[in-house]
């Protein structure tokens, strides 16, 4: 069985409080609708600010959350001077922290993780892939530089796009891009 790759960049997720406290009034607005349904990139931006550096232009990914979390890849790590546990997205603890900056102020958060790759499914796909019960699958990359990505975590949700997220060190490790398709090996 076959699942199409989303290649996922850092980007953040905000309350609504706190994007008043770094934006002022004002609203998210569409970029782009992301695959998963409900889910946009915003064209406001966010600064990352650690210890070591900072990254600029960060996406905001729309709706508004009940919890503000940043999500990096291990390179970004190294660049910003954070060291953040892999978690699924939601899992904040023992997070880093990190400044998020807008047009208005900053925030400083225990919000900063590496997320864990996940595949995004709903009742109706578990049901169709034969998934129901599983938690977490292998995945086989083919290609010039083939392998194995062990440990990818199912996600519900009540609507999905079947999909699986992996950050952009493990796509690059495997020169994948979004859209390539990558084989589901064991079920576990």
């Amino acid at each position: 069985m076959k699942v199409s790759v989303g290649i996922s960049n850092h980007h953040v997720h905000l309350t609504e409080d706190d994007f008043r406290i770094i934006f002022g009034d004002g609203e998210l607005t569409v970029r782009n609708n992301l695959n998963q349904p409900g889910q946009f990139a915003s064209n406001e931006t966010v600064s990352l600010i650690g210890p070591k550096g900072r990254l600029d232009k960060i996406i905001i990914v729309g709706p508004f959350r009940e919890y503000t979390q940043v999500e990096v890849s291990k390179t970004d790590c190294y660049k910003l001077g954070v060291d953040p546990p892999v978690r699924t997205s939601g899992d904040l603890d023992n997070s880093a922290s990190i400044i998020i900056e807008g047009p208005k102020g900053q925030i400083e958060r225990n919000c900063c993780i590496i997320a864990d790759r996940h595949i995004h499914v709903d009742k109706k796909i578990r049901e169709e892939k034969g998934l129901v019960g599983i938690k977490e699958v292998s995945l086989k990359i083919g290609g010039i530089k083939s392998g194995i990505i062990n440990h990818v975590d199912l996600k519900d949700s009540n609507e999905a796009y079947f999909e699986v997220h992996i950050d952009t060190d493990d796509a690059n490790a495997f020169l994948l891009k979004n859209n390539d398709e990558v084989e589901i090996l064991d079920k576990m």
